[in-house]
């Protein structure tokens, strides 16, 4: 490979000469990473080694902190937007129930859309997917910041929730998808391939412990016991104006993060080109890429599997807060609770990776099973040291229900690559179609659970709910989510799973791209 193909010029030393596979040298270094210098001096990590296609550590890490902004703003979203609506905003649960289903609906259907957009765009100088994430980011950063103001009128409250929601919600599809397809395209290597979801995955269990950290330190003085104890009201309580102002200071932090992060996956993952010739000219329509990924049977297993799962995920996720704060006496420590789920997260994540490399993907599915008996602990004895236990438990279980689905679609996308033998273009339609089911579930699950507080008899604002609500809250974190994991299981271990192609058969994949 010579640099002319990879349209460098002026570099003065090759990776040969300076033993560091994958990096240019012009002025400096940091950290086997590549100071380029042009018409903008920046941090360039070339995406692998000609012969191993090995990608850099540089290259990895970026590529992770690329998709930490969005994981933080969706991690305080899912655990504390419902409380907000209900507590601060002081929404009906009905209206809540309206605009979580309509959000996810909305992030859903956007799904295919950005699918067909971005299959059909052309590259340019920064790639394919590139321009999308960049293009998508700053607009994102507004829609999260509104979706946590509380306007002045009140009749129209839900409405104003409900756009915002959906806006952000199809704003960071547009994000997730290129982004997440980007994996296909950094190496043919299907070992490197994992290894970067899985740095990409730890990088964005790390935001997600940022955001929800962050997010809930600041806010946690909104919802203190004492709101209940200094108020003769035995029902409806008034919203602080402190409460509004932290919740503005929380999302303007998250929001800041949004910048920072998309300039460091700028300056360190650079997309691969794809290469001229007749192969790369022959892509797959969008439509007819769809209908043959619907029945791959591989792709149709981990779809269905996984609809269950991450549903069963997000359900226990949204209601975690509001069973500590209203059906145990577990309020004081929300806060301890959350940190305790991402933090094991976080730590399982390189974990589960090398169970992964070393047992396969099927044994390590095992692992979610860990969560089902202890969600069923947390709602029969809702005690302090139970409830650590199992959020440390949860949060190992989640590690691996999070890193597998993305570890097993780019297998199944070679085995579709090498049955149909089609051009570039179909790793965004299997990306953006798994995307779309998997939010439509959860969707469906939110929606449906959330209305079942408001049939429940849940007050908006209220310090003491009904013990119908108080029941429901248990189910909801219990019995759902267990029945939920099992189904998927279940379904993922029926077949067997696609075989991993050989180093061979993945550079000759890859050229066809």
């Amino acid at each position: 490979m010579t640099w002319a193909k990879l349209g460098l010029r002026g570099c003065w030393k090759s990776p040969q000469d300076l033993g560091t596979p994958g990096c240019l040298w012009k002025s400096g270094s940091l950290g086997g990473c590549c100071v380029s210098v042009g018409l903008r001096a920046s941090l360039l990590c070339l995406p692998q080694d000609s012969r191993a296609g090995r990608l850099s550590f540089c290259t990895k890490v970026c590529y992770g902190i690329g998709g930490v902004p969005n994981q933080a703003a969706s991690s305080a979203i899912a655990f504390y937007l419902q409380l907000f609506l209900l507590d601060v905003a002081q929404i009906p649960a009905a209206q809540v129930s309206l605009v979580l289903f309509v959000g996810k609906v909305s992030a859903a259907a956007t799904d295919p859309v950005a699918g067909f957009f971005i299959n059909r765009s052309r590259r340019t100088g920064s790639g394919r997917l590139m321009p999308w994430v960049l293009g998508c980011t700053p607009f994102i950063a507004l829609a999260y910041f509104f979706l946590w103001f509380l306007p002045p009128f009140t009749s129209l409250r839900g409405l104003w929730y409900i756009t915002f929601y959906c806006l952000f919600q199809a704003l960071a599809t547009f994000f997730q998808v290129p982004y997440t397809a980007l994996t296909m395209l950094l190496t043919p290597s299907p070992r490197e391939r994992d290894s970067a979801t899985a740095y990409r995955l730890t990088m964005e269990m790390a935001g997600t412990l940022l955001g929800a950290a962050v997010h809930g330190l600041i806010v946690s003085g909104a919802h203190a016991p004492h709101r209940c104890e200094d108020t003769e009201l035995p029902g409806w309580v008034p919203v602080s104006p402190d409460a509004t102002h932290l919740y503005y200071i929380a999302a303007t932090v998250v929001t800041a993060t949004y910048p920072v992060c998309i300039i460091l996956l700028l300056l360190g993952v650079k997309e691969q080109p794809e290469p001229s010739g007749p192969a790369s000219n022959k892509g797959l329509s969008f439509l007819a890429g769809l209908g043959l990924t619907i029945r791959h049977p591989p792709y149709l297993k981990l779809v269905i599997s996984f609809l269950f799962i991450l549903a069963a995920i997000q359900v226990e996720q949204s209601y975690l807060v509001l069973f500590c704060t209203h059906a145990s006496q577990l309020h004081d420590h929300v806060q301890s609770l959350v940190l305790t789920i991402l933090v094991s997260a976080v730590l399982s994540t390189p974990l589960w990776e090398w169970v992964l490399q070393r047992f396969g993907k099927r044994m390590s599915a095992f692992g979610i099973c860990a969560m089902v008996p202890f969600a069923i602990l947390l709602a029969a004895v809702p005690t302090a040291p139970v409830a650590y236990v199992v959020s440390f438990v949860y949060g190992v279980s989640t590690a691996v229900s999070l890193l597998l689905p993305w570890s097993m679609l780019p297998d199944v996308v070679d085995d579709f690559q090498i049955q149909h033998q089609h051009g570039p273009g179909v790793e965004t339609i299997f990306y953006s179609s798994y995307v779309f089911f998997t939010k439509l579930s959860g969707a469906v699950a939110l929606g449906i659970s959330t209305l079942s507080l408001e049939f429940a008899g849940y007050e908006a604002g209220a310090c003491k709910q009904a013990e119908q609500v108080v029941v429901t809250l248990k189910v909801l974190i219990g019995a759902v989510p267990t029945c939920m994991i099992l189904i998927g299981l279940c379904i993922l271990m029926v077949g067997s799973a696609p075989k991993v192609p050989s180093q061979d058969t993945s550079r000759q994949l890859s050229l066809r791209r």
